[in-house]
């Protein structure tokens, strides 16, 4: 019978030993949603830097993540099994929501409804990725102090700083892509009508995902405030629960409103800047 192993320093990483068959469990999904998201099954996706985006979370992220977690049953006395499940899943959503981030500004040109957006379209995208890409470095760095005992609590503080600014920029994201519904709710555009575009449903998608990705960053927000020896980090089940299934159901949605539909509507509504222009008739 497998049992509890501490570091040869005699400290216990983990408090439990993680279940193998709950890692499998979300390990396969995870893989099968990578498939299916990718430019193989939907050859007609409105953007390879999403394609690559979506890939690298849910296939090389999120499944080394629970892989890790698979392997650690037997191994819990080890720490960078840990580390690597631990970090990986940790900032696997992070990725994922750069993807989400990108959709908007392509709803609102889709609809050319450029007016009613709060940022100007060129910026829509550009604001809240790099807002991603810091909460993304500053979680990373978080994660690698501490693996070192003398900066873990520096470096739990980090975390939990990186999760808050993620929940403070998807909360933005969300009052963004509500602000601009409102104004077409308004105000709205004659491309609005159009019945083969469906822009109403990923914008509800939109609201979906981030609210799972707010929920899902308040949890781990809660279980490294509360540290190793507190509840969710000594009971597996909250983890599956209030993680794993957020960012599954995320990538279900995401699936199911699929934004290549859009692609039509993007061309047809795509303005070239003029200075291009200038250069493409010299």
């Amino acid at each position: 019978m497998t049992k509890l192993e501490s570091l040869k320093i005699g400290y216990y990483v983990w408090q439990y030993v993680p279940s193998t068959a709950a890692a499998s469990t979300f390990t396969l999904p995870f893989a099968i949603g990578g498939i299916c998201e990718s430019p193989f099954i939907h050859p007609c996706f409105y953007s390879l830097e999403v394609r690559i985006m979506m890939l690298t979370c849910l296939v090389f992220v999120e499944i080394i993540g629970y892989a890790a977690r698979v392997d650690s049953h037997d191994n819990t006395g080890k720490l960078m099994l840990y580390c690597i499940q631990a970090v990986f899943i940790l900032l696997g959503p992070a990725l994922f929501a750069a993807s989400i981030y990108m959709v908007l500004a392509r709803i609102i040109r889709s609809v050319n409804a450029e007016k009613h957006s709060v940022l100007p379209l060129n910026w829509v995208t550009k604001t809240f990725v790099l807002s991603d890409i810091v909460t993304f470095l500053v979680q990373a760095g978080g994660c690698g102090m501490m693996v070192s005992s003398s900066l873990s609590s520096i470096g739990q503080g980090i975390v939990i700083a990186g999760l808050g600014l993620q929940v403070l920029s998807f909360c933005m994201f969300i009052v963004t892509a509500y602000v601009f519904q409102t104004r077409m709710r308004r105000k709205p555009t004659e491309e609005a009508f159009d019945i083969d575009l469906p822009w109403k449903q990923y914008l509800y998608s939109i609201y979906v995902i981030g609210t799972l990705v707010i929920i899902r960053s308040i949890f781990r927000i809660v279980e490294y405030a509360m540290g190793n020896e507190g509840y969710p980090l000594s009971n597996e089940w909250t983890l599956y629960v209030f993680d794993s299934l957020p960012m599954f159901a995320s990538m279900v949605v995401f699936g199911i409103w699929y934004p290549g539909d859009l692609k039509p509507f993007l061309e047809k509504n795509y303005s070239p800047d003029p200075r291009e222009q200038s250069l493409t008739m010299k």
